[in-house]
């Protein structure tokens, strides 16, 4: 096990989130809203904003209703769509049906290199989301047993790259391993009935399958990459005022967050329909908003880790297209003229 542990102590200026979407019934709860074709494509007078478990933020602003009440006078309409996974929030910026999404940041890294035209113009969050777990009768206990094994982890997500770093790290490769591609709530499925060996997991899904009896049995809190917020380069383009405005939101989540972290543990577990514990463990334990919403070195530095590894398995077609990514995905132009007390309370 990885000597750095993901529960730490925070102070006031840590208190927030990272997580994914639950499984409700058998699905994931909003997975179908992430659709592109269930969402819109916006007409100028929307904007189409997503939500997800595992961007606390983004929980906070709409339980609060600030961009309702900041955009109605100018008679644009907030539509929030859920995301299940990073993988989701992007299918859905392609498309074009949502204007402002989550990711990882290594999600928003492989969007870009592939032509995604996105733009990241916040970090909501330095989280420690991932890590990789199997049942409480496994024989597993280091990365180097699951050669042969099967895992499971959600392509195009932070769990996925976590995974490929991880065996990457103890000499394997992932044609050492069965991935199974399941999205974040079915990978917690699989491992508890039996039918994977091990389990790339995602908060608070794995915090969930912890309290259940899973065992997290490697961490690495360097293998977790940021919280991105990510939007179209045409709605930067086009919408650059109502940019401006969720932009300056998340600045007032933030500092709402921070001060009312039990609150905002409460608002997680109320959307993702987790125990109250388990949503504080997510909150208060493995979540860091004492972080620089500019994005900048710290993730550029993070993305020119992870970026090779795409190109070694195949999910990008070579190291001028990570560079390229690089160069222009990251926007601290939203940022450095954030206003929060502008954004009017509900």
């Amino acid at each position: 096990m990885n000597s750095r542990s993901l529960r730490r102590p925070i102070t006031l200026l840590a208190a927030a989130a990272a997580a994914a979407s639950l499984a409700l019934t058998g699905c994931v709860a909003g997975e179908d809203a992430a659709d592109p074709a269930a969402a819109g494509t916006g007409d100028g007078g929307t904007l189409n904003i997503d939500f997800a478990t595992y961007n606390p933020l983004s929980l906070v602003i709409k339980d609060q209703g600030w961009l309702e009440e900041t955009l109605a006078e100018d008679g644009i309409e907030v539509n929030w769509v859920q995301s299940a996974g990073s993988n989701k929030a992007n299918e859905a910026l392609r498309a074009g049906a949502i204007d402002v999404g989550s990711t990882a940041g290594s999600a928003a890294l492989l969007a870009r290199s592939n032509g995604s035209p996105i733009k990241t113009i916040s970090i909501y969050s330095q989280p420690e989301w991932a890590a990789l777990l199997v049942g409480p009768d496994s024989e597993i206990t280091s990365v180097a047993d699951l050669k042969g094994k099967s895992v499971a982890a959600t392509k195009g997500t932070d769990p996925y790259f976590f995974l490929v770093q991880a065996l990457e790290e103890a000499g394997l490769e992932t044609s050492d391993v069965t991935v199974q591609n399941l999205q974040h709530a079915d990978g917690r499925a699989a491992l508890e009935n039996g039918s994977v060996d091990a389990w790339s997991g995602l908060d608070p899904i794995m915090a969930g399958a912890e309290q259940a009896g899973a065992e997290l049995f490697y961490r690495n809190l360097d293998f977790n990459t940021y919280g991105f917020l990510n939007a179209t380069e045409s709605f930067l383009e086009e919408q650059p005022e109502v940019a401006q405005a969720v932009v300056n939101a998340y600045e007032k989540a933030r500092a709402w967050a921070v001060e009312n972290p039990e609150e905002t543990a409460q608002i997680l577990a109320d959307i993702a329909g987790l125990d109250l514990e388990v949503a504080r463990t997510v909150i208060l334990e493995r979540s860091n908003l004492d972080v620089d919403p500019a994005p900048g070195e710290a993730q550029r530095t993070v993305l020119e880790k992870v970026g090779p590894s795409f190109v070694e398995t195949g999910d990008v077609a070579d190291q001028a297209a990570i560079d390229d990514a690089i160069a222009t995905l990251l926007d601290d132009s939203f940022v450095q003229k954030a206003d929060p007390a502008a954004v009017k309370d509900s």
